[in-house]
């Protein structure tokens, strides 16, 4: 027998599943799985019978079949490979629901394991609740400081306990339905507790074991608490307690300045607190173009955050509620001070409570599993997905290795993973959007470089907005003119990137983004511009000339 997945439209109920099951019990079909709510019917066929009968058979019934798929057979196991799950999954996030779905659909037994709340960092404490506080920030700060003359607006200090509260009813809501109501839609078993390795066959859970014939790792990351004297005997907050906060604090200093300190630090700027960012580093962001980050830096200071580069940090204190940090600066010691003190220094994969050493599963120097191509750990009977591998930090990223993990898992596929196109955006104000390679990597790997860039002051949709902080810059290939990375500081910088990501993942050139109609008065227009200034100066255009 073959197994096959129907797309069905027109289901509504219980009651046309019913319809659909008859109709393919009619032909021969067996184990008939219809779902009016995921519109899709999963069932067997002989193997001398084409899928197109049953097609035929769902369209008789007077529903609309649409694509079909042959629907791998788990690999078959070893007898050293028995176990009492097909697939156990450690974690709950974006990953994992992912690769669970997927699983599912192979006809895996498949159990979930979390030790907290349902729905990893991205709906609980990170993509959500940071965005939706982002949103009310700069609406607060549009109200207080908007560019448009004859338009009187204000805003009054902000009261943060409710918009908090707002920001948890939203996470409570789509955890529920991106989340804990897939549980019994796709009928795996959530356990909950913490797990660790026994062997590479079982683990425990809270006293529970637990075996499966494949493993997948996908518990996240943590913030990183960086080593800097005093700081354990400190008051100080991360990215997960600083959206928890009733009052806006009147001062906020930050370590750290990669995209979660530039985001946070915004956020509270535009609710009213005093900010400082600091960071080791020379520049904003210098993993990106100097365009970039001098853009972006330009953009914070003038709105009056306060930014300290190439600081050393000597101590940190706390005299009553007041943090002190500090630090070194061109030979010069400075004390910062503040009510709030965050701590946004980069991430730390969450593995020390796994005993991973047991199941014979490497980790790097920062305590990230180790994968190879196929999201395959040192052990191949375990896989690793998401931001505990340290890779691209990106929930779209995870849940894309998690569903790759599991067709190789448990479908008996062999797809390789394929990251070297990965969007990436910062939601500060201006947004930060990058893809592909910076100018820089394009030459250390060995193309002939051409560049344009683009100030934000010649893009129309910017000039209307009176917002003409930012940049558009494009790194192409000399030779073919192909187009090899795009990075942009903009308003809607996040919506404009799909499109150059489009761009260099299938190889268009300059000339088909110049040929290209682009709508006047968008930022996407942008894009056209900045192509368009490899060859010319569009300030000498007229609008919409090209």
């Amino acid at each position: 027998m073959n197994k096959y997945r129907v797309d069905v439209q027109g289901m509504t109920c219980t009651g046309c599943e019913e319809h659909i099951a008859v109709a393919l019990e009619a032909i021969g079909a067996k184990e008939i799985q219809a779902d009016f709510r995921k519109g899709e019917a999963i069932f067997e066929l002989p193997e001398d019978m084409e899928v197109e009968k049953a097609k035929k058979a769902i369209a008789d019934a007077k529903y609309q079949p649409g694509k079909a798929e042959e629907v791998q057979k788990p690999k078959a196991m070893q007898p050293d490979e028995e176990g009492e799950y097909d697939y156990i999954i450690i974690g709950s996030g974006g990953a994992a629901f992912s690769s669970a779905i997927e699983a599912v659909k192979h006809g895996a037994k498949v159990a979930m394991i979390e030790r907290g709340t349902v729905g990893g960092t991205c709906v609980n404490i990170g993509c959500v609740p940071s965005k939706t506080l982002l949103r009310a920030g700069e609406i607060n700060h549009l109200a207080r400081n908007n560019p448009f003359i004859g338009l009187h607006t204000s805003a009054n200090e902000v009261d943060l306990a409710p918009l908090v509260k707002q920001k948890e009813e939203l996470v409570t809501d789509l955890r529920n339905k991106k989340y804990v109501d897939l549980i019994e839609d796709y009928g795996f078993e959530l356990i909950k507790g913490e797990a660790r390795f026994i062997d590479e066959h079982t683990i425990e859970v809270d006293g529970l074991k637990l075996s499966a014939k494949r493993f997948l790792i996908a518990t996240g990351a943590a913030p990183a608490v960086p080593a800097i004297s005093g700081l354990e005997e400190v008051d100080y907050l991360t990215s997960t307690t600083l959206l928890e906060l009733k009052k806006v604090p009147k001062r906020l200093t930050i370590i750290g300045s990669g995209y979660i300190g530039v985001e946070l630090g915004q956020l509270f700027h535009h609710l009213g607190s005093e900010v400082t960012l600091m960071q080791r580093s020379s520049r904003l962001f210098k993993e990106y173009d100097p365009e970039i980050s001098e853009a972006l830096t330009k953009a914070l200071t003038a709105q009056g955050i306060r930014l300290v580069t190439d600081a050393s940090y000597e101590r940190i204190e706390q005299v009553g509620e007041v943090k002190k940090v500090y630090i070194e600066v061109d030979g010069q010691r400075r004390i910062i001070e503040s009510e709030q003190l965050l701590i946004a220094a980069g991430r730390t994969p969450n593995t020390e409570s796994l005993n991973l050493q047991a199941a014979g599963v490497e980790t790097g120097r920062l305590g990230e599993i180790r994968i190879d191509d196929y999201a395959k750990t040192s052990n191949e009977r375990i896989y690793a997905a998401g931001d505990v591998t340290l890779g691209p930090q990106f929930v779209y990223v995870a849940a894309y290795q998690g569903r790759v993990a599991a067709g190789n898992a448990v479908g008996g596929q062999k797809a390789k993973l394929d990251l070297a196109i990965v969007p990436g955006v910062t939601f500060s104000a201006p947004a930060v959007a990058t893809v592909g390679l910076t100018e820089q990597q394009a030459k250390e790997s060995g193309y002939d470089v051409i560049t344009s860039v683009l100030s934000l002051e010649a893009v129309p949709r910017a000039q209307v907005n009176r917002e003409t902080t930012g940049v558009f810059k494009l790194v192409a290939d000399a030779k073919t003119r192909k187009l090899l990375g795009g990075h942009i500081v903009a308003e809607n910088a996040g919506d404009v990137i799909y499109a150059v990501t489009l761009a260099v993942k299938f190889g268009l050139t300059i000339e088909n983004l110049s040929d290209t109609l682009a709508p006047y008065l968008t930022m996407a227009e942008g894009v056209k511009l900045a192509a368009l200034t490899f060859d010319k100066d569009v300030s000498q255009l007229s609008c919409c000339a090209g």
